[in-house]
């Protein structure tokens, strides 16, 4: 058997309607009314206002119900994974997955932190892309409040913080393209301390469950199936970075062959394809995609 790892995208995978093409499927349809009952809007009809779709608060929660659905669906077909993994948000839907809580828990969960962090003003972001590293290293030492949010691959970091202090990095690092990110906040940075103390009190109060299947997290890319382990990490992650470069070596290192990206797009996929060539890549990012 090829040992899977399956990985789900965070904020900035979204598609116009996404998601739509799953609603002549039974379980697909239980799952947007449930999630409209907790939400109190539909996310079908958000996943169809792009200007809606792009705004935080409703960015994340269709994202965790688009591919959380996309992966039942894998499941009652008889596919499982062997490892999961998440991209910031994506993190949620591998946390599901691998049963640590509920999919209701998750997406209430999901709510929580997307109205924390869309609350949050006043930072930056900006991609860094075919960039000297050694020059971003010091420059990001050198520069108070700003730092290294996603360590996505060798060649395509964001950094996060003030926009003062990131505009001075992006002035001082030679890269090929620079692209300021249209976010509300510094994600992934000290300047989401608040948030986060109160998004963890919400965690503290959710029972998680062990993993049936390992979990590689954000900010601790080492596989765990610990409850506690795994709370832990997730409590981090708001102001932690993404280690997804880590991730994607760690891969080959525990056996993992191939690697399914469940969701819109092909960024993780075209990440990690950068970082370890030899791994088979596949992408589930619709209902066309599922197979039999």
């Amino acid at each position: 058997m090829t040992k899977t790892a399956w990985v789900f995208p965070g904020q900035g995978s979204q598609a116009l309607g996404m998601g739509t093409d799953l609603l002549d499927l039974p379980s697909a349809e239980d799952k947007f009314a449930q999630a409209k009952d907790i939400l109190g809007w539909s996310v079908t009809e958000i996943c169809k206002n792009e200007e809606k779709l792009s705004n935080t608060l409703y960015t994340q929660p269709c994202l965790y119900v688009v591919e959380s659905i996309l992966a039942d669906i894998l499941r009652e077909r008889g596919h499982k994974p062997d490892l999961v993994a998440g991209h910031s948000l994506g993190e949620y839907i591998a946390f599901y997955i691998a049963g640590v809580f509920e999919w209701s828990t998750g997406l209430r969960l999901v709510k929580r932190r997307a109205e924390l962090m869309e609350s949050t003003v006043g930072g930056m972001m900006a991609a860094l892309m075919n960039f000297n590293r050694e020059q971003l290293e010091q420059a990001i030492a050198q520069t108070p409040d700003v730092v290294l949010a996603n360590d996505n691959s060798a060649a395509q970091v964001v950094i996060s913080g003030t926009p003062e202090a990131v505009q001075t990095v992006m002035s001082q690092v030679k890269a090929k393209r620079a692209i300021p990110l249209k976010v509300s906040g510094a994600f992934h940075s000290p300047l989401m301390a608040a948030a986060s103390t109160e998004f963890q009190e919400v965690l503290e109060a959710v029972e998680f469950q062990p993993a049936i299947v390992p979990v590689l997290s954000n900010v601790e890319p080492l596989p765990s199936v610990d409850a506690e382990v795994l709370k832990q990490r997730l409590i981090k992650q708001m102001t932690g970075s993404v280690r997804w470069r880590e991730i994607s070596l760690q891969l080959p290192n525990i056996g993992i062959e191939r690697v399914v990206e469940i969701g819109p797009g092909n960024v993780l996929t075209g990440l990690i394809k950068r970082t370890c060539s030899d791994l088979i890549i596949e992408n589930v990012r619709n209902a066309a995609e599922l197979g039999e």
